[in-house]
Parts: structure tokens; C-alpha cells; sequence
């Protein structure tokens, strides 16, 4: 009998040796380990350590002493499978983190494995590498060649398999070797009939494949390590044109797939993936839609129904493109707000069966009282579902009767992302006895331990073990919603992108999983969980997490599920500092209203902010006269309420005038409560939630005269303007709060419709609030500084500052690295453009490292006006 303590002491020895030996991070605290515990799918494996090596020596060193201690090893890049392919319980090596080194000569790219598709793609010149998934922006070399990605491209240009001209590859063994070259290996002899034929098929291993190169491409990990791979490029189209084409349900639309030929792309989209997106783009008529993409000749396409859109704008291509690639995401929530989750996800068909396949699939589903949202690349007739499973009751029925259907059509149970532990087991119902054997052997001869990533594939673990939303329910007090709202995240990593859109500002300085919208999402899952992490909502791990949180909202656009953290930081602050001091800066940024109110901030107290556990690089800015005294009713017409937000009101009042201004001489008359109020802004970002509750009721009923009566309220703060619309009605239910809610307008959406074309132009650059951008909508902006002649760059990315996130200390330098991402170089470029802010901390950051000086749009448009 062994002892007790044994294997605690073999895995300290593990993990002692991997710190001694590898060059690189090892990682086995409680929130490393909760962070790699999931991908993509439903699946939960909590790893007994995470390796990010520096070098390729560094992972066969990594392979070498797991392989001694027999510790399983599994391979992971971005962490977006679906199936279940890239967590495991021992040892997990990310290759993301440094191995993302690649070069490019002509049409070939040499590529280590966690180099990511897009950057690849941008560095490429004339060429590119064919496929391309939804999740290109984040996704690596290592994972699509694990998974065999396809994407939508992938009726011209084929698999990845079809793409990849060699890999370096490690065996647990200790051997490196080009597939092009391989060592004598007992493979085994495969009979064709084995594999049906289409050229999505997936699932299992490709014994038929001409080349090991190619038979090792979708082995998700389970047979060698890559260390790197050769890439065939293929040269870039001279144009794209998408053809956008309406029918009446989406059989019609898959009976048509046929018909089209000499086509980059043809993907399925239908009306339920449509209404996820919050605003309904212009599409043809119909119920379902192919979008088409061609180099030439779209009229050929398009004629084939009478509903079809043609369309050569690139920026309303990419509008329409990312409902698609949003899929994953926006599909994960059914119209009545219900959950939906992956485990069937990417099936494939011949394309001449799709339509059939799919009306006899959709008849199994309403047999199992289930819903999916169905689309994908209806084109090679590859269908992504999400369907409303109830987990724990008639999961396995379901997928094992979706199985046998689509084995009936001569279709693969993947068509794209493996079979991971969502299907490995199923795939007996596939594939004969003979076929199973050969799986075992060839996987035998590469893995005779069965040590990489075992459970996929070959000896499968159960389709129905280990879903992470069947962990016991949460261990701690909490609000239903949150447990739900901390499952919202489904992992697809969007938040992993570096450029385009807000989210997630802080990952994008640190590239640490941990200050993602993912990450941080998986950790208050497991804390509620309270098996990896534990301390409840006293977690110190969620609290280092959250901390670099800014609270800018963007996820809450970005998100493709909608995922809302700064909601979720204040609810976990008000738990994790309930009954106990709160850090110094709650104190003098949180109640900044009240110490302002009363004259408490002054010039000398805006230098002891260091005391106040606040940054010791920034002064805070010195209030003035109030805007609530300087300003009187003004002009005649429509009444509107400028509310009269505290940093406004205390420390830029001449914004409040300008504004004020402009109103009047639009035909307003323009009035302004006789005392101060407040959103309650400051206070709810803390996590100060009842004193934000009392702040933001007391403010809506001392406005009540006005709202009672349907008069405006104009917000110039974006941030206050977005809370009193969006997130007051949520934390309180009071009437008045929901009254002024409605009440609450932008300057811009109030005064664009009004505003008379001016003559002149002049360039600005403008920074969008991040509060605006994810709650408010900038399309009222851009119209109005369009007829004030103005020209705006705009700006998308998060200033940094972030309200108090900026000030507080051990904040300064993320906060200046997140101005660098876009904004600064964005003000560099253009040293001469009038600087348009409407964000007081925007405005704030931009004085701090910069000469310039920035205006509101009320400003801006006061100085048009000649006001």
C-alpha cells in the first residue's frame, strides 16, 4: 500500500524538475490552474500545471520529465476548441505565449506553433494562408493544424491539411522529426471504404491521407507535439465581391448551394443568428441567406434567386462578415434569452444532401423538445448548431441519434473542429470495427503511453463526464443571474484580439490570460465553484484579476455573448468588501461627489493624493465655480434639463455653458436642476452598490418635474449619460429612476437633427468614450460633426485613464500603455486636427501626456457656431 504522502511528493518532485529544467513559465497556482481548466467547450479539466516555454528546447524538456513522472500532456494555442480538444488534468503547454515566431519567403510561411493566422496573413504581401476560421484574429498555427480549421474560404482553398507542406514534431519518446522525413513507424494499413466521401470529413484520423504530413494534421495532439510547421500560401484575391442572397427558410437556401460555382465563400446564415446582432443590417428579403463571395462575374450568383443584394463597399462587407464570424457567440443565447451550448456543433454533409439532412435534423430536434440556431459553410455543407440542451437529461440520446443521422447522409460527425470528447465516443457509430482498431494502432505508434491528450480519439472518455455547468452549484451566496452571467463566457477568445473594437484594453498591455474578459469570467466561474479557487468572494486570485479591470464596458459591445465585467467587478467588489475597510482609493475616488459637494477638494488636498491610495504621477484636476451656479435658464422654445453630471459641473463647467449655448440657439430653452446631482456613477464602480442605489433614486425623483413631464435630459458625460440609461434601471426599480432613464439623451443625438450644414472642414481626431461606444452609439456624433464640417478620425480604442482606474496607484503604467495602443500614436499623427473628447477621463489623459488640448463636442460645435 502506498503511502499517503506519496503522490503529493512525486508531483512536488514534477513540478520541482520542470522549474530547474525549462526555460519558460511554470504555473501551478490556483488561478493558472482555473484559467486552462476550459476551451471553448462544455468540458472541464483542471490542469495539475500550465508550461508557457521560451524556446522549442524548453518543450522537449517540458515532454521529456512529464513523460518520466507519466503525466498526460496536452497542447494548447488560443483555447477556442469547441470539442473539448485543449484542456486536460496534467500537464498543459500553452504556446501562445512565446513560441509565435514566424517568417515568410514567397509563397511559404515557417511558423512556430503558436504564431497567430492573422498576423501571418497580414505579413504575407501578395499571399495568404487559406483557411481561415472565425476565430482568425486570435487563433494559432498549432491549434489549426491540431483541429484541421477550415473557416469560410475553405471551399477554394481546402482544409488545413491541403495547406501545410511539413511539420516539426516531437514524440513523448524524446524524437524530433520532419513529416516529410519521418523515422521507420509501424503505421497501419487502412481500407478506403472506410471514409466516406466529402471533403469536410474530420473526425478520426486521416489514415487515407497521401502523406503522414497530412495524416498528422487533425490529430488534435494526441500523437505528437508540434514544434513547428511549413505553410503553403495561397496568392490573395485581386478583388472580393460578396453577393448577399434571400430565401424563404434555410432548406431552400441549402438546396441552392449546388448551383454556385467558382466561389471563395458560401456561407448559411438564418434569421435567429440575425436578430442577435444589435442593429438589423440591410439584407434581401427572405428568412435565411448565402453570402456569396466572388472575385468576378457576382450577376451570376445573384440570379439565381430574385432576393440578392451585390456588394463591393469593404466596410459593409466586414459589417456582414462579422455576423457570421460572431457566431459562435451571438448563437449561444436563444431569443428568449435561455442558454445554448455546444456538443453538436459542426457535422458535415455532402453539400447535394445538406438540404435534406437539414429538415430531417431539425425534425430530431423538435422530437427532443430542443431549439438550434443553425449556420455555417453551407457551401462544403458544414452546419454549426447551438442547441438548448438540458445537460443532465437526454444529452447522450440526443447526440447519439444526431450521429447515426448524419453517418446516414454519408456525412462526418466534425467538419471542422475535431472530435475532442464531444464525439470521440461516438465515433464507433461512424466508422466500422476495422477502422477503430487502425486508430488505436497508429496513434499506438507514435503514443504507445497513450500520454497525449488522452481521451480524444482513441480510447474516448465519455461524451457526458466532465461538463463544467454540471460543477456543483455555487458554494457561496449569490444571485442566480450572476452564476449565470459567469457562464455567459463560452470561451471563443475574442477578447484575445490586439486591434480593432475596446475590449479587452488591460490584456492587450499584458497579454496575460488572467486580464481578459475570458479569463476573468472563468475565474468568478470557478470561484463560485470553490474547488481551484477558494476564499468565495474574499478570493484574493479574482480580486488581482479584476484589479486591472478599467471598467470600460467595451466587452459589453465586443463580446459576441455580451459579456458585461464592469457590471460583474462592482457586483464582486460590494461581496468582497462587504463589512471591511475598502482600499483607500474607494474612499476618495468613490465619494469624489460628496467631498466635491461640500468643497472638500481644493488644491492643496488634490496633492495629498498619494495618501487617498492614489497615483503619485497624476494630480488630480482642481475643481472651479460649479456649472449649477454659473448657469441660468437660457433661451426659448422646447424645454430640455442639462444634467449637470459632477465633473462637468465641478471641474469643466465651460463645457456645461458651450452645450447650454448651442442649445439655446437651436430653440431650446434650457434649464438646469437648482442643485447638485449625481448618477451614482463613481460609487457603483467600486462596488459601493447601495449608496449608488440610494444616489442614483434620490437624483431621479429630485428630477422628476422634468421627466414627469417628458422633457429631455441631456447628458454631456458618457459615461453618466450611459449609466442613468443602461445601468441605474438595473440596480433600482424605482419608477423615477426608470422615467429619468427614458428622459436621458446625448448632446448629439438631441441637437444633429437640428443642427443647419456649415461651410469650411477642418480634420479632428476624436476619441470615443468607451461607455459611449459600448451603451450609447457614436452615429448621432459622427452625423453632427459632419454637419459642423468637421472630419473626424475616430479613435476606438480605450484612453487608459478609465474614471478612476487611471488614478489609482499600481494603475499609471497600464494606463499609459493603453493610451498607447491607439489613442497617442492616433494624436502623433495628426498634429494639426482640432482633438474632440467628450469623455471627461478622455479628456483628462489626453492633458496628462500630451500638450494638446482637447475639446468636448459642445465646444467644438459652440466655435462652429461662432457662439
Amino acid at each position: 500500500m502506498s503511502h499517503p504522502g506519496g503522490h503529493d511528493r512525486v508531483m512536488r518532485a514534477f513540478l520541482d524538475q520542470l522549474r530547474r529544467e525549462v526555460d519558460g513559465d511554470v504555473l501551478d497556482d490556483p488561478a493558472s490552474r482555473a484559467l486552462y481548466s476550459a476551451d471553448a467547450s462544455n468540458y472541464r479539466h483542471v490542469p495539475r500545471v500550465v508550461v508557457r516555454p521560451r524556446t522549442t528546447d524548453a518543450v522537449v524538456a517540458a515532454v521529456g520529465i512529464a513523460a518520466g513522472h507519466r503525466v498526460p500532456i496536452t497542447s494548447r494555442g488560443a483555447g477556442t476548441s469547441v470539442a473539448g480538444n485543449a484542456c486536460g488534468t496534467g500537464l498543459v503547454i500553452d504556446f501562445s505565449r512565446y513560441l509565435n515566431a514566424f517568417e515568410i519567403s514567397g509563397d511559404r510561411a515557417f511558423a512556430q506553433p503558436g504564431a497567430v493566422l492573422d498576423k501571418i496573413n497580414a505579413s504575407a504581401g501578395e499571399y495568404l494562408f487559406g483557411p481561415d476560421p472565425s476565430t482568425h484574429s486570435r487563433c494559432t498555427i498549432g491549434g489549426m493544424i491540431g483541429n484541421n480549421a477550415c473557416g469560410a474560404h475553405s471551399v477554394k482553398w481546402g482544409k488545413t491539411s491541403e495547406n501545410v507542406a511539413n511539420l516539426r514534431v516531437l514524440t513523448v519518446d524524446g524524437r524530433t522529426f520532419d513529416t516529410t522525413s519521418p523515422p521507420p513507424l509501424a503505421l497501419p494499413s487502412h481500407d478506403p471504404a472506410w471514409f466516406p466521401q466529402l471533403s469536410r470529413r474530420v473526425s478520426g484520423y486521416a489514415l487515407d491521407a497521401p502523406t503522414l504530413t497530412q495524416q498528422l494534421v487533425g490529430s488534435e495532439g494526441t500523437c505528437v507535439v508540434l514544434l513547428g510547421a511549413e505553410l503553403q500560401l495561397v496568392r490573395r484575391p485581386e478583388r472580393r465581391i460578396l453577393v448577399v442572397l434571400g430565401f424563404a427558410d434555410t432548406y431552400e437556401a441549402a438546396d441552392q448551394v449546388t448551383q454556385i460555382e467558382d466561389a471563395l465563400a458560401i456561407e448559411g446564415v438564418n434569421e435567429s443568428l440575425v436578430r442577435g446582432v444589435r442593429t438589423r443590417p440591410d439584407l434581401p428579403e427572405g428568412r435565411s441567406w448565402l453570402f456569396v463571395e466572388v472575385e468576378d462575374h457576382p450577376e451570376r450568383v445573384a440570379a439565381i434567386t430574385k432576393n440578392s443584394m451585390v456588394i463591393h463597399d469593404p466596410a459593409h462587407q466586414r459589417a456582414l462578415w462579422r455576423i457570421r464570424e460572431d457566431g459562435a457567440g451571438l448563437a449561444t443565447r436563444m431569443a428568449d434569452g435561455s442558454e445554448a451550448w455546444s456538443g453538436w456543433e459542426d457535422s458535415a454533409v455532402p453539400p447535394e444532401r445538406l438540404g435534406a439532412y437539414l429538415r430531417e435534423f431539425d425534425r430530431l430536434l423538435t422530437g427532443y423538445g430542443r431549439r438550434g440556431i443553425t449556420y455555417g459553410h453551407y457551401g462544403e455543407g458544414c452546419i454549426h448548431v447551438r442547441i438548448d440542451f438540458d445537460l443532465a437529461n437526454g444529452y447522450r440520446e440526443f447526440l447519439q441519434d444526431a450521429a447515426d443521422l448524419v453517418v446516414s447522409h454519408g456525412g462526418s460527425l466534425s467538419g471542422e473542429h475535431g472530435d475532442g470528447q464531444a464525439r470521440s465516443e461516438l465515433l464507433s457509430r461512424m466508422y466500422p470495427p476495422e477502422a477503430i482498431r487502425a486508430f488505436r494502432e497508429f496513434k499506438h505508434a507514435f503514443d504507445p503511453a497513450n500520454l497525449l491528450n488522452p481521451g480524444r480519439i482513441v480510447e474516448p472518455s465519455k461524451l457526458d463526464d466532465d461538463l463544467r455547468i454540471l460543477v456543483a452549484p455555487p458554494k457561496i451566496p449569490t444571485r442566480a443571474e450572476f452564476a449565470s452571467d459567469t457562464r455567459r463566457c463560452v470561451g471563443v477568445g475574442k477578447c484575445l484580439n490586439t486591434r480593432g473594437g475596446v475590449m479587452c484594453p488591460s490584456y492587450r498591455v499584458t497579454r496575460e490570460e488572467k486580464h481578459s474578459t475570458r479569463g476573468r469570467a472563468h475565474l468568478l466561474f470557478e470561484m463560485l465553484n470553490g474547488d481551484v479557487v477558494k476564499g468565495g468572494w474574499r478570493s484574493p486570485e479574482v480580486a488581482e484579476a479584476l484589479d486591472l479591470c478599467l471598467g470600460c464596458k467595451g466587452c459589453k459591445r465586443d463580446c459576441p455573448v455580451d459579456v458585461d465585467m464592469a457590471s460583474y467587478k462592482a457586483e464582486f467588489l460590494h461581496e468582497h468588501y462587504k463589512r471591511r475597510p475598502r482600499p483607500r482609493s474607494h474612499y476618495a475616488m468613490g465619494w469624489l461627489p460628496t467631498w466635491l459637494k461640500y468643497g472638500l477638494v481644493t488644491r492643496f488636498t488634490a496633492k495629498l493624493g498619494r495618501f487617498a491610495g492614489l497615483t503619485p504621477e497624476r494630480e488630480l484636476p482642481r475643481p472651479t465655480t460649479s456649472l449649477v451656479r454659473r448657469l441660468r435658464p437660457l433661451g426659448q422654445g422646447d424645454p430640455v434639463l442639462l444634467f449637470p453630471d459632477t465633473f462637468t459641473n465641478h471641474f469643466e463647467p465651460g463645457v456645461g455653458l458651450d452645450a447650454a449655448n448651442v442649445l439655446a440657439h437651436l430653440g431650446n430653452r434650457v434649464e438646469v436642476p437648482a442643485a447638485n446631482v449625481c448618477c451614482g456613477l463613481t460609487w457603483h464602480s467600486t462596488g459601493q452598490l447601495p449608496k449608488a442605489r440610494r444616489v442614483v433614486e434620490r437624483t431621479a425623483r429630485a428630477l422628476s418635474p422634468w421627466t414627469s413631464e417628458g422633457v429631455p435630459v441631456i447628458g454631456l458625460e458618457p459615461s453618466c449619460t450611459a449609466f442613468l440609461r443602461v445601468e441605474a434601471p438595473k440596480l433600482s426599480g424605482d419608477p423615477a429612476v426608470r422615467a429619468l432613464a427614458r428622459a436621458t439623451r446625448t448632446f448629439a443625438e438631441h441637437v444633429e437633427p437640428k443642427l443647419p450644414s456649415l461651410e469650411g472642414a477642418r480634420d479632428a481626431v476624436v476619441q470615443t468614450h468607451c461607455h459611449q461606444y459600448a451603451e450609447l452609439g457614436f452615429e448621432p456624433d459622427r452625423a453632427a460633426m459632419a454637419k459642423a464640417g468637421l472630419k473626424p478620425e475616430v479613435v476606438e480604442g480605450c484612453c487608459g485613464l478609465a474614471g478612476n482606474f487611471g488614478f489609482e496607484k499600481g494603475h499609471y503604467d497600464v494606463s499609459i500603455a493603453c493610451a498607447e495602443q491607439d489613442l497617442l500614436p492616433a494624436l502623433r499623427d495628426n498634429e494639426n486636427a482640432l482633438v474632440i473628447a467628450d469623455g471627461f477621463s478622455c479628456r483628462t489623459q489626453i492633458r496628462h501626456t500630451t500638450d494638446r488640448e482637447p475639446v468636448h463636442l459642445a465646444s467644438a460645435l459652440a466655435a462652429r457656431l461662432g457662439l
